[in-house]
């Protein structure tokens, strides 16, 4: 029993971790395939919104399909969708936005992905999680190494504004690993993200009918690196991809990794993002960053030797008497 316990857990994170680096991956590619989009006049506003809109139409009926008729979860948990999609889809997208028209692109990032720490204190302020001292010391070299991945040592310019902005952006990173690792609302994963994401689009698009989020789009062809490209290919790959899958994997790792350690496994994608910007775009990073690289994943392991390995707790089956009576 204690054999087949270990190994359920073991296959449980080794599983989680896959959904996390799957995850990871899709996010990290949207700033790649938007940069072809935004060259040729489309706004973030409108890139942002189209995305989140196509994920949103893509998962809706197999959401829907994964409830099985249950509808009363949905309602029981509408304003846990309602937080989803307001903050950890469209909070996090809109704030962001706003921070890199204030400051550097790598600045706005590194305060967003400060949002691993913010889970840590989260649990520990309203749950009791007290986190370990390898939990801190692989948080400590995971933010060393993010702060080289983005090459923030190189000198940057700080606004009050673009901080305010990616410390907002922080705060919905953080409700989407928190929200992400909830299995006790009993909603399946794909109809949390469906849901979550069918917000999410809504708001965004009545922020660009208002005037909030300015959107442009053009049917010229992409560019990445000389290469041209037709331009709804980035967009439904923005969608399917990098949003669609991205949520859906990322949901299934919270549940299997835990909310802490999903959220650091989820600095990937800033590594992700190095790596793509190479690959498409033809930028090389720089020694410094892969050094930074190297920090984050160590630092994630330093995270996950913190955890430690409690025994999964499983209530025992009442047995019975011969007799057939219950036991005492």
């Amino acid at each position: 029993m204690t054999a087949l316990t270990h190994d359920t857990r073991s296959s449980r994170t080794a599983a989680g971790l896959l959904f996390a680096v799957v995850s990871a991956t899709s996010f990290g590619m949207s700033g790649v395939l938007a940069r072809g989009l935004l060259d040729t006049g489309w706004s973030a506003g409108a890139t942002v919104a189209l995305r989140v809109a196509i994920a949103a139409a893509v998962l809706v009926v197999p959401g829907a399909l994964a409830l099985r008729g249950r509808w009363h979860l949905v309602r029981d948990n509408a304003g846990l969708i309602v937080v989803y999609g307001v903050a950890a889809v469209a909070g996090a997208q809109l704030c962001y936005f706003y921070a890199v028209t204030y400051m550097q692109v790598s600045v706005a990032l590194l305060l967003e992905y400060t949002a691993p720490v913010a889970v840590v204190v989260w649990l520990w302020l309203r749950h009791g999680h007290r986190p370990s001292g390898l939990t801190l010391l692989g948080a400590a070299i995971a933010a060393t190494g993010l702060v080289l991945v983005l090459d923030v040592v190189s000198g940057a310019e700080l606004s009050t504004a673009g901080v305010l902005w990616a410390l907002g952006a922080m705060v919905g990173a953080a409700t989407y690993f928190v929200i992400s690792a909830d299995e006790d609302n009993g909603l399946p994963g794909i109809t949390l993200a469906a849901g979550g994401l069918l917000v999410g689009a809504t708001v965004l698009v009545v922020a660009g009918l208002v005037g909030v989020l300015p959107f442009d789009a053009s049917t010229a062809d992409a560019v990445y690196d000389g290469r041209e490209v037709v331009w709804w290919l980035p967009v439904v790959a923005l969608g399917l991809v990098t949003a669609a899958l991205a949520y859906v994997t990322g949901i299934a790792a919270g549940r299997r990794l835990g909310s802490r350690l999903a959220s650091f496994v989820a600095l990937g994608e800033v590594l992700a993002a190095v790596v793509f910007a190479w690959l498409v775009l033809g930028e090389l990073p720089r020694a410094i960053q892969m050094a930074g690289g190297l920090l984050v994943l160590a630092g994630v392991v330093v995270v996950k030797l913190g955890e430690g390995r409690s025994p999964l707790m499983v209530e025992p089956v009442p047995e019975r008497e011969v007799s057939g009576r219950p036991a005492a």
